[in-house]
């Protein structure tokens, strides 16, 4: 068998998923079972857009809480104090300016699980945070981004 993929979250990060996992097997579950129930009513399943509906949601909830629980299952936990302060590694919160706009950005490393860039998280597998791993403060690094590279220096990370 195949070794699983690690799944990198800080300890939020687990427990939101566990949050997650709890409301999907207790709510949401019985919340579909009862569309389905509703829709069974309704006759001909044949013909029958309500039960369609309701079957697809089960599946998707279905999936996902077999996704949560792998992504539990292979939590690795990334610890705040781990490796070298000076270095952008996963966890870490960097801050950096753009070159030479002058636009100043601030991200957390975390993994993929729990990145969220409207919040500034990004996942370690992000190719911008694959750019800055590794890197240290005054460093000036090129980043890979959707709409091409930047250059950037590296202010502080903490």
């Amino acid at each position: 068998m195949a070794e699983e993929k690690k799944h990198y979250m800080t300890l939020e990060g687990k427990k939101k998923l566990e949050e997650e996992l709890e409301y999907l097997k207790t709510e949401r579950r019985k919340e579909v079972v009862e569309r389905i129930k509703i829709a069974r009513s309704f006759g001909d399943l044949s013909e029958n857009s309500e039960y369609d509906s309701a079957k697809e949601e089960q599946a998707f909830v279905e999936g996902r809480i077999s996704q949560i629980e792998k992504m539990i299952r292979n939590a690795e936990i990334i610890e705040e104090s781990e490796g070298d302060a000076n270095v952008v590694s996963l966890g870490k919160t960097v801050k950096f300016v753009e070159i030479p706009d002058g636009e100043e950005e601030e991200y957390t490393i975390v993994g993929s699980a729990e990145s969220d860039p409207f919040e500034g998280k990004i996942s370690n597998d992000s190719p911008m945070a694959q750019s800055l791993l590794g890197h240290t403060i005054d460093d000036v690094v090129i980043v890979n981004t959707p709409g091409g590279e930047m250059e950037v220096k590296i202010l502080e990370i903490r």
